[in-house]
């Protein structure tokens, strides 16, 4: 093999990856959104063909001989081809130790569980859905053992979404943002709330959904290149690279804020996806580094632009041209309506302060299922407890706790964590970024190219390129520190609720 033609075999094993995998997006994304209801066995059926299909082009013996003949000449290859390579290996080596049927068989279920979730949530029966998701714990307990025998198995998961997270980094993390924010909690908690009386009214989904695209337009996606649709749990995907990409809302009539950050949530994720390097595309740098590194840019726009008063100044005369009841209410008012600080049972309802509770239930409970501490069929009894013990509220019904989120059926177990570091991340962004660009006087004027190109420039662009450490550092010249993100909690809600 020379050189050329390895190089040429890399461009086309990463391309015929990228096609595979665009054909599995779509038929995941009809799934969820439009399909019918009784066809999960067919797409689970042709899931499982092509799946074994990418199993065997990732591990077949020409991609391994290629990969570790580019390896071994490594002095040859720019920047780009040298972090393909290594990220392919990496991958290949992890996926070689699962066995092939089993990796089919892995996900036939995922096709199977999210199905049943989404008929178990809807019924309110977790008896329904325990069966199956015991099957996923397994599994993933049964992966890790197979790829990292020597490495604690939810360390494993915890990795595969932030490279380098631990559950001793997890504990030392959420303990200092513990250390804050539940005195902080306590103190806004003793003051007078907050009126929250302009969310609540009937808004019409489809004046709901005309606004969506509205605000999509504003935080600057291209409508051309990324669609939007309904579904149970709004969530967003690529299909096959950063030049198609797909978000989800879902609507409820009786408050307009929940469907209107979503979309704003999974269009900071769409920002990302779509703002990798056009060269990178039908690459394995094709995507965002990590799941951390993607929240913290959805929880970016969701939050700290999205719920600051100059975003709500300037968005909130938008909305009541589709919404007239709206009239009788000020964008001050509305601004300190979606920042009111109320524990509450739904994780993607919940405001920036108590976000991080509903967040470390999730976490602890995963923790002890992977330690033998605590059986699947426990997890209601156990959800309930920590919501009343963390947030002090007690959970009405399983579809309102342990079944709210679609993450566990799909296979997302290590996943959660992601969101409290993306929404710690952020606040270092800010500082950062408000060194050379006046964000507030860019959101009030409703010009969001200034915040995306400082974005673009310093994250977007590299896709996978990075490591995420590297691409923080890259971003703000600093190490993590969690307590910026503290300190910017307290400073806003003190001034919100005069403590």
């Amino acid at each position: 093999m020379t050189m050329n033609e390895a190089k040429e075999k890399l461009v086309s094993v990463q391309q015929k990856m990228a096609a595979y995998g665009h054909a599995m997006s779509v038929i995941y994304y009809d799934g969820v959104t439009g399909a019918p209801k009784g066809v999960a066995d067919n797409r689970a059926q042709t899931l499982g063909i092509l799946s074994q299909e990418m199993y065997e082009l990732a591990t077949g013996k020409d991609t391994i001989d290629m990969l570790e003949f580019l390896d071994a000449n490594g002095a040859e290859l720019n920047e780009h081809e040298k972090r393909e390579v290594f990220l392919m290996l990496k991958d290949t080596r992890q996926m070689q130790k699962i066995p092939k049927d089993e990796y089919v068989a892995f996900q036939k279920l995922m096709v199977e569980a999210d199905d049943i979730w989404h008929r178990a949530k809807e019924t309110n029966d977790w008896p329904l859905f325990e069966p199956v998701l015991e099957k996923v714990f397994d599994f993933h307990k049964k992966i890790a053992a197979w790829c990292e025998p020597e490495k604690d198995a939810y360390d494993y998961w915890l990795d595969r979404y932030e490279e380098g997270l631990t559950k001793e980094r997890c504990e030392a993390f959420f303990a200092a943002l513990r250390e804050h924010i539940v005195p902080l909690l306590k103190k806004v908690l003793s003051k007078p709330q907050l009126d929250n009386s302009v969310l609540k009214g009937h808004f019409p989904a489809a004046e709901q959904e005309k606004f969506s695209y509205d605000l999509m337009k504003l935080i600057g996606l291209d409508l051309d290149r990324v669609g939007l649709a309904t579904t149970e749990h709004p969530f967003t995907t690529s299909l096959g690279s950063h030049l198609d990409e797909r978000i989800t809302t879902h609507y409820h009539e009786d408050d307009f804020s929940n469907s209107m950050y979503s979309v704003v949530h999974e269009g900071g994720h769409a920002l990302y996806d779509t703002g990798s390097a056009r060269e990178l595309a039908y690459t394995v740098l094709d995507c965002g580094v990590s799941m951390g590194i993607h929240e913290s840019q959805s929880r970016f726009y969701e939050n700290i632009i999205g719920r600051s008063r100059a975003f709500c100044e300037y968005i909130f005369p938008v909305a009541q041209g589709y919404f007239p009841e709206l009239k009788s209410h000020t964008a001050e008012e509305f601004y300190r309506a979606v920042n009111r600080a109320e524990p509450g049972l739904i994780r993607i309802e919940a405001d920036e302060l108590t976000y991080a509770l509903h967040i470390m239930v999730r976490y602890e409970l995963e923790k002890r299922v992977f330690a033998g501490e605590l059986e699947v069929r426990d997890l209601p009894a156990e959800w309930n407890r920590l919501y009343q013990e963390y947030l002090g509220v007690d959970v009405p019904d399983d579809r309102r706790g342990v079944l709210q989120d679609s993450h566990w059926a799909g296979g997302n177990i290590g996943y959660f964590p992601s969101y409290a570091l993306g929404s710690a991340y952020g606040a270092q962004y800010l500082r950062k970024m408000k060194e050379t660009v006046d964000v507030d006087a860019c959101v009030r004027a409703g010009n969001f190219k200034p915040i995306n190109d400082w974005l673009r420039e310093r994250i977007w662009q590299y896709g996978s390129l990075m490591k995420p450490a590297e691409v923080f550092r890259n971003a703000t010249g600093e190490e993590f520190d969690p307590t910026v993100f503290t300190a910017y909690l307290e400073e806003k809600y003190t001034e919100l609720y005069g403590l």
